[in-house]
């Protein structure tokens, strides 16, 4: 969805944003949302990585046993 915004797009949605909450708060809003980005992707990864460690410690059966 966000690919098919171009520079005029991207250029347009700044102005709104400065418009809609001015400049003092503007760099507060960019700042929580890195913030928020950062923190999503924390979990994603630590996410990814319990799963790919629950399938290398698969049961092993013992010998014997099927």
């Amino acid at each position: 969805m966000l690919s098919n915004i171009g520079p005029a797009g991207l250029i347009l949605i700044i102005i709104i944003a400065l418009i809609v909450f001015g400049p003092k708060k503007l760099p507060e809003i960019g700042r929580a949302f890195g913030q928020t980005l950062k923190e999503f992707k924390k979990s994603t990864r630590e996410l990814t990585l319990d799963d790919d460690h629950d399938h290398d410690q698969k049961p092993k059966l013992l010998k014997g046993s099927k």
